[in-house]
């Protein structure tokens, strides 16, 4: 018989749900006004109002997902698309001979073994921090977790190579539109000014990273029962049959399909870059890039049909897990509260010293990152308030904008109402929990860190 305390996420999530739901009852109504620019809507500053009340009772709470659905649908789609490939490219041989072949290149030249970790999140850190890479990272990890498992790790290390990697890059990103180039479009900054200091951020925070991941590693490479998934993790390694000590034999549809592959990847990358794709013309090409697969692979229709059908299924319970994250922010949004907290905070922040309310913009985008888990749309929501009021307390906008990267970025890896966050831990079949305990001593310490990389550049005025 099992003991020990667990949380069920379904559960976690219904209860923040009925939560807010009360808030709404409590907190007074309000809101700001908005304005249209680019497809976007933009907070006015100094707009707040009250406004009637509109609390959520139980029948709100029951129709929040249903409304949630509608809101987050085109991730929905992604994930399942993420699916249905990766089951594709599965089917055809692809994977377990790319998994295998990695495996035995460092399984014979173990040196190479100790730069796996840092050179895969570089790679993934840079993404972040250059074109926004994040919900693109899940059609990474049924990849990297075999292959980490190949190599000695576990099903954390698998997972935070694409995802932590790309998350941090996001967090202290120098170049990223969705939060840098929005934000300082707002404060009528240069595009992508005070690059030097921001590069900085970047190589230290990826740095911090990078290292708390190399370290859990090899503790699990050296002790595989202090991992944290080490049970499934053997069921895992039984049903992928691993044998890194053979040579393994690519064929030629193998070769061509990871060309294909490659070439999906450098698309997605021009596309973002050049053409500002998001994630519906990224589901486009990750299918066109499933079915040309199936293609070389030689499935026939019904093949390939079976494999899209199973891939999509297996993604169901993730699909239902963020549309009950975003239930919260539906519930919240509904009753009217949201702009109330901003208000709020915002007034209190306006009573501190510059530097210490600089501190406590960081804080406030922490916890408002809880109800508004999404870089653009926080930018949008608290940045037109908060640059007015760094203005007006002698605060460089530059500051601003980096005390809301930091807030909005590192709490995005541990927040239940994360999308991306809910959605890697699902495929993966991490506990909420588990995965939740394991990254708190990196919050604490990204945290720390932040709250001294806003120091220098007040005192520099920069």
């Amino acid at each position: 018989m099992k003991s020990g305390f667990s949380i069920n996420i379904y559960g976690l999530i219904f209860a923040i749900m009925l939560v807010v739901a009360a808030l709404t009852y409590l907190l007074p109504a309000g809101q700001y006004d908005t304005v249209q620019k680019d497809g976007r809507s933009y907070t006015v500053a100094g707009s707040y109002h009250a406004v009637a009340s509109n609390p959520q009772g139980l029948a709100s709470v029951l129709t929040a997902p249903a409304k949630a659905f509608g809101d987050c649908a085109d991730i929905i789609v992604f994930i399942f698309i993420t699916g249905a490939i990766f089951t594709i490219l599965e089917r055809t041989g692809t994977v377990n001979a790319v998994i295998l072949g990695t495996s035995y290149l460092f399984s014979r030249r173990e040196r190479l073994k100790k730069f796996f970790i840092p050179a895969s999140m570089v790679l993934f850190s840079l993404g972040g921090a250059v074109f926004g890479m994040e919900e693109e990272t899940l059609i990474f990890i049924p990849l990297f977790i075999p292959l980490a498992l190949s190599l000695g790790y576990d099903t954390v290390v698998g997972v935070s190579i694409p995802f932590l990697g790309a998350w941090v890059g996001f967090g202290s990103a120098f170049m990223n539109p969705f939060t840098v180039g929005i934000s300082q479009g707002i404060a009528q900054l240069p595009l992508y000014s005070g690059l030097g200091y921001r590069l900085a951020v970047w190589a230290v925070c990826t740095a911090v990273v990078i290292l708390f991941v190399t370290l859990y590693g090899e503790r699990v490479r050296k002790h595989p029962q202090k991992s944290l998934t080490y049970e499934a993790d053997r069921e895992k390694r039984k049903q992928l049959h691993l044998n890194v000590l053979e040579k393994p034999e690519f064929k030629r549809s193998h070769i061509l399909i990871s060309i294909v592959f490659a070439l999906g990847m450098a698309g997605l990358v021009y596309g973002v870059a050049v053409y500002h794709w998001y994630i519906i013309e990224i589901s486009g090409l990750f299918l066109g890039v499933g079915l040309v697969s199936a293609v070389i692979g030689r499935l026939s229709l019904n093949q390939t049909t079976d494999a899209i059908i199973d891939g999509a299924r297996s993604m169901v319970s993730v699909s239902i897990m963020l549309a009950l994250a975003r239930a919260i922010v539906v519930i919240a949004s509904d009753g009217r509260i949201l702009d109330t907290v901003l208000h709020s905070i915002a007034q209190a922040i306006g009573q501190l010293h510059p530097l210490a309310a600089v501190e406590g913009m960081f804080w406030a985008h922490s916890f408002i990152n809880f109800f508004v888990a999404s870089g653009s749309g926080q930018a949008v929501l608290t940045m037109p308030v908060m640059i007015p009021l760094s203005d007006l307390m002698g605060i460089s906008p530059q500051l601003s904008i980096l005390a809301y990267q930091f807030g909005e970025g590192w709490t995005n890896a541990i927040i239940p109402t994360a999308p991306v966050t809910m959605a890697a831990l699902g495929m993966a079949g991490i506990p909420w929990l588990k995965w939740a305990r394991w990254n708190v001593p990196l919050q604490i310490v990204l945290a720390v860190l932040s709250m001294l990389l806003l120091i220098p550049p007040y005192l520099m005025k920069w």
